[in-house]
């Protein structure tokens, strides 16, 4: 076997196992047994802070920081903006209560998008690294935290695991799809295999894996369906996100945490955008 490929599939397993157990039961069932602090909703916690704190450290080398006070700034700011948001959603059943904050973070996370592709040389200033750090890996992962993790009896839910399962899915039915049927370029100085044909294969299996879902898991919230389609519509954009900033600044990968999959950006560049979609999803179907 290649041995590039042997580490890929070493690392994707822990990497799948450290998710498994952080956003089901299982982490408390097993890791509860060590210390009763291993509380499921901590897991899931300690998870998003640990993605937060490495997405701001790769962006930072990414970007390329000069020696200002914005690089000095970043840190703090990004805790700050984490921790605001982990005060309203940590240990909580589901936060449906719509703000102007959230409004507007939500309104800031469009722009940042916007920017890496209309107006990336807002990101060769410091000031402009900062804004952008903080809202990709601070808010993100904050907003991360909002997706349900009780169930109306007070049972850890299976939001947040079913999100992965979905993002993992796409991007697999995607992939496959487009070898065997691309021909199209979806964004080919960005990413060059993705194809029309892999993102419409991956949005029609989506969907029948939400459907399933929803048949199987009639306790989750929303429809699972919808939750799919968005996922399959949002998660290679966040891919293209990430692969047009490593461009802009000319990087392979943000990172070498995962070995033979890259930083935590490059592996979580669909949920990254993914998370506060399917959150403002839920918050919508709740409202409403």
């Amino acid at each position: 076997m290649d041995k590039n490929l042997l580490q890929r599939l070493i690392s994707g397993f822990f990497y799948g196992l450290v998710i498994l157990l952080c956003t089901t039961p299982l982490g408390e069932t097993f890791l509860g047994k060590i210390s009763p602090w291993f509380q499921q909703h901590r897991l899931y916690f300690g998870l998003m802070a640990f993605f937060m704190a490495v997405g701001v450290y790769e962006c930072v080398k990414l970007m390329k920081f000069g020696k200002s006070w914005e690089r000095f700034a970043v840190v703090p700011l990004a805790i700050y903006v984490f921790y605001i948001y982990a005060k309203r959603y940590f240990n909580h059943g589901f936060y449906y209560d719509l703000t102007l904050s959230e409004g507007l973070a939500l309104s800031l996370i469009l722009i940042a998008v916007l920017t890496v592709f209309r107006f990336k040389e807002e990101l060769y200033n410091d000031g402009g690294k900062l804004i952008f750090t903080v809202i990709y890996s601070a808010l993100t992962f904050g907003f991360a935290l909002a997706i349900p993790q009780y169930t109306s009896g007070g049972e850890f839910s299976l939001e947040a695991f079913m999100l992965f399962v979905l993002i993992w899915s796409s991007d697999s039915f995607a992939y496959f799809s487009g070898r065997l049927f691309g021909k199209h370029k979806m964004a080919p100085t960005i990413s060059p295999k993705k194809t029309w044909e892999g993102f419409a294969g991956g949005v029609i299996l989506t969907l029948l894996l939400g459907f399933f879902v929803e048949r199987q898991y009639p306790e989750l919230r929303g429809n699972w369906m919808m939750v799919g389609l968005l996922t399959a519509v949002f998660a290679p954009i966040g891919d293209l996100v990430e692969s047009q900033l490593k461009r802009t600044f000319g990087v392979k990968d943000s990172g070498n945490i995962i070995p033979g999959h890259g930083g935590v950006l490059d592996r979580l560049d669909s949920f990254i955008l993914c998370a506060p979609v399917i959150y403002l999803y839920f918050l919508l179907e709740k409202l409403i």
